[in-house]
């Protein structure tokens, strides 16, 4: 199994994610879904300077962005969004496209659970669509039930991949299972062949190694159903603003961010992490995954 991160957790230049990832051993990024935001040219440039791969990437699910709202407007843009994030994909030579159906962060339905369900398998119907004839292969996240009502277990993911068919798949991630399914062991078995991507925090959201989690037990289930995809550090940092803080540093000046990034992190319990902080996170949850391989 190789080794990847997300970037949507700090905003910074890209340039910067990459030289931290090169530096500390990692080998790939699931970047963040913001087509916009990136000449691919470019960054496919850094990429090999840095020798470091792209994954995939991931849908950041912001407001607006929702296959199963009830505006039928509010669908046909998510669409086309998530089609953007394939192309973005495909120029950086990714493989692999992490989708959460609905916005993070809506915690309340806005139509009956058929009516909501017809439009996810329509929606992601049609992605799973685009993207293999783009050579990329889509995975349905589930996320605990404090981030979206709609698939928050394996199972449930599993049957809308179902219902989806084409190249649809499931992507797991520890924090989530950690809360939402009864054994998240049987939970990676359980998907199986199924398993697109792997997510990587502790029980605690932090890097792997500064929680609970048995992760000798995590890698022997991902081996057990022969997982080769990436396990991808998606650690969610808080700012502790107590006299116990151990760090106080601010480096805000480098980094790159609109208001909904701000938004996105902040409603996940997070903020504006200083670089200091970040490089000791990036490094301990690479170095934690290592030692158990060794």
């Amino acid at each position: 199994m190789k080794h990847s991160m997300h970037n949507w957790m700090r905003p910074e230049p890209i340039e910067t994610t990459l030289e931290r990832l090169h530096r500390f051993g990692y080998d790939g990024i699931e970047i963040s879904g913001e087509p916009a935001r990136y000449n691919t040219d470019e960054v496919r440039a850094l990429m090999e300077k840095y020798e470091i791969e792209c994954w995939g990437g991931v849908t950041l699910m912001f407001e607006g962005r929702d296959l199963i709202h009830p505006d039928r407007y509010v669908r046909i843009g998510t669409l086309a969004y998530m089609k953007d994030c394939i192309r973005m994909i495909r120029a950086l030579g990714g493989q692999m496209f992490c989708i959460v159906p609905t916005t993070v962060g809506k915690t309340k339905p806005l139509a009956s659970p058929a009516e909501e369900w017809k439009w996810a398998v329509e929606g992601l119907t049609e992605v799973a669509k685009f993207a293999g004839e783009h050579g990329i292969t889509p995975g349905i996240e589930p996320l605990n039930r404090f981030e979206t009502y709609f698939i928050n277990r394996h199972d449930q993911a599993l049957r809308l991949v179902e219902e989806v068919g084409n190249n649809m798949r499931v992507v797991l991630d520890a924090f989530h299972i950690n809360i939402e399914e009864v054994d998240p062991m049987q939970a990676i078995r359980n998907v199986g062949d199924k398993l697109l991507d792997f997510h990587v925090a502790d029980n605690n959201r932090k890097p792997a190694g500064e929680g609970k989690y048995n992760w000798s037990e995590v890698i022997g289930a991902l081996e057990s159903i022969n997982y080769e995809g990436h396990l991808t550090a998606e650690f969610v940092l808080t700012i502790d603003r107590t006299p116990l803080a151990l760090s106080s540093e601010k480096h805000e000046s480098d980094m790159e961010f609109s208001d909904a990034d701000l938004k996105f992190i902040n409603d996940l319990g997070s903020g504006l992490i200083s670089a200091a902080d970040y490089d000791r996170a990036v490094e301990t949850s690479i170095r934690h995954l290592k030692s158990i391989a060794d």
